[in-house]
């Protein structure tokens, strides 16, 4: 049976970092259960990989509900220390994502397995067991134990609710993260159609960005960000069964004007462009291609001229350009970008990634709960985990 200083499973984003920073001082297999690594590095930001997210480290925390736990990795393991370890540049675009200059996740991918040249690799390896003195599957024996699994969204690239119970260590809730949104409403006819920097909202929780109409349902970074709320409210465990869901969200369509300056407005604009057809006076707020669709909806003829439009239809227009509502029926899983839930953190040291119940045993990346929104936040999490979790294990 062949030993190791350390074992990690998983050759992810987590799992790839934690074997670098871990094979510099010990002796390293990494376990990855496909043909190759960074299956789901390889999806990130369309092809693309934005692989970090470049806002100062204690602003970036702000968005993370265990930004407590996360703290010590995230100054640990900086964007300047990911960025030191690739042979290119990299691009910083809008809301601060960035990305390889050259375009490519596979280039992110090829460069950190460039960088496991002292690492065992263990291809189409899939961990099934590991004994309570981490032998693995009953083949190979480590000293210390790094699992960085990931969660259980798409499964074509290894990912499993398996992995949760490769060990005894408490498991939290299991959910949908950066979810689309499965409508009730028919959607066909503004398929493709995207509504810019509008207000998403469910009950007490709203979310400020784009959204983007598919044949099924609602995406985009403002919904995707929005399911994470409403996955976190619902009470389901994708460990037992799937969610039945049945709510209403709301759109702000003018979240810079409130009720009042939008009366105001109409008030005075209705008297002095009173020939004009709602259909054309609604471009200053909406797109084109949505007026059709939104004036359908809420029972109001476009080629009626302004000045035609009594006040019982004025304020149902403003009523549904505050909060024109859709129908939510269910989470679209099969394009759901990452897991909500993990290994439960009260269980887990912030500052080594180190079981504080099987001393040996460590974690790192998305099979931990922790998860952020969009745009770089998430891989943030997994390469500086992963590299804590690795020099941990590699020091103890």
């Amino acid at each position: 049976m062949k030993e190791y200083d350390i074992a990690i499973i998983g050759g992810g984003p987590a799992g790839i970092m934690a074997a670098i920073a871990a094979s510099r001082t010990s002796r390293v297999i990494l376990l990855e259960k496909n043909s190759s690594l960074g299956r789901k590095l390889l999806l990130t930001g369309g092809g693309r990989c934005n692989i970090t997210n470049d806002k100062p480290i204690k602003e970036l925390l702000s968005f993370f509900n265990n930004k407590n736990f996360l703290k010590h990795s995230f100054y640990s393991f900086t964007n300047e220390d990911l960025f030191s370890l690739f042979d290119f540049d990299f691009i910083t675009e809008d809301d601060d994502r960035v990305f390889p200059e050259g375009g490519k996740s596979s280039d992110v991918v090829e460069g950190l397995t460039n960088l496991l040249k002292d690492v065992s690799i263990s291809y189409n390896f899939e961990v099934k067991s590991i004994t309570e003195d981490f032998v693995i599957n009953d083949k190979l024996k480590a000293d210390k134990i790094i699992i960085a699994t990931g969660g259980v969204t798409y499964p074509q690239t290894g990912c499993s609710p398996d992995n949760y119970f490769l060990t005894k260590q408490p498991v939290t809730d299991i959910k949908y993260g950066l979810s689309p949104l499965i409508t009730k409403n028919d959607l066909s006819g503004v398929a493709g159609v995207t509504l810019s920097d509008v207000v998403i909202s469910y009950k007490k929780s709203s979310v400020r960005g784009n959204v983007l109409f598919s044949h099924v349902g609602l995406t985009g970074p403002g919904i995707i960000n929005l399911s994470n709320e409403i996955s976190e409210v619902i009470s389901y465990n994708l460990l037992d069964d799937e969610p039945e869901i049945d709510l209403e969200i709301g759109i702000d369509l003018c979240p810079d004007l409130n009720r009042e300056d939008l009366m105001k407005k109409f008030t005075d604009d209705f008297q002095n462009k009173g020939k004009t057809m709602l259909k054309n006076y609604l471009k200053q707020f909406l797109t084109n291609s949505f007026i059709e669709y939104f004036l359908n909806n809420i029972n109001l003829d476009g080629e009626t001229q302004l000045s035609r439009i009594n006040r019982k239809k004025k304020n149902r227009l403003i009523e549904n350009l505050k909060r024109f509502s859709f129908e939510i029926v269910d989470f679209n899983s099969k394009l759901s970008k990452i897991t909500i839930g993990g290994m439960d953190l009260d269980y887990i040291n912030p500052k080594t990634m180190e079981s504080t119940l099987m001393p040996g045993l460590f974690f790192a990346g998305e099979v931990l709960d922790l998860h952020g929104p969009t745009g770089g936040y998430n891989l943030k999490i997994a390469f500086s985990t992963g590299y804590l979790a690795g020099l941990s294990a590699s020091k103890k």
